[in-house]
């Protein structure tokens, strides 16, 4: 399954809705879509992960090289994340980094 991903941007904050794997195939229209979010001025990245169904180590390292790019001044929140993701994102420490919501977590 491919990665769909749809942008939005408002008051600052872009929203990037993901659906499907965020696999070795996904990265470089994940990569695309980072780097422009990245080169504007936002103040805030959310990615909305209800329809993200796996994430590989090349997925992991679209969002490592966002968090960089972006800043510390800039927050990066992962919204409804599964289970076998967020597991995914813990492992490599990334969530001490990003704001992390499981589905269903408010």
């Amino acid at each position: 399954m491919s990665l769909a991903i749809t942008t939005a941007v408002r008051d600052g904050v872009a929203t990037l809705t993901l659906a499907g794997e965020a696999d070795a195939a996904a990265v470089p229209l994940f990569q695309r879509r980072l780097t422009e979010l990245t080169t504007s001025a936002i103040s805030g990245l959310v990615l909305d992960c209800a329809g993200l169904t796996y994430m590989s180590s090349a997925g992991l390292r679209c969002l490592v090289y966002a968090h960089q790019r972006l800043g510390r001044g800039v927050s990066i929140e992962l919204n409804e994340v599964s289970p076998q993701v967020a597991e995914t994102i813990r492992l490599t420490g990334l969530d001490r980094g990003v704001i992390l919501r499981s589905k269903g977590e408010r």
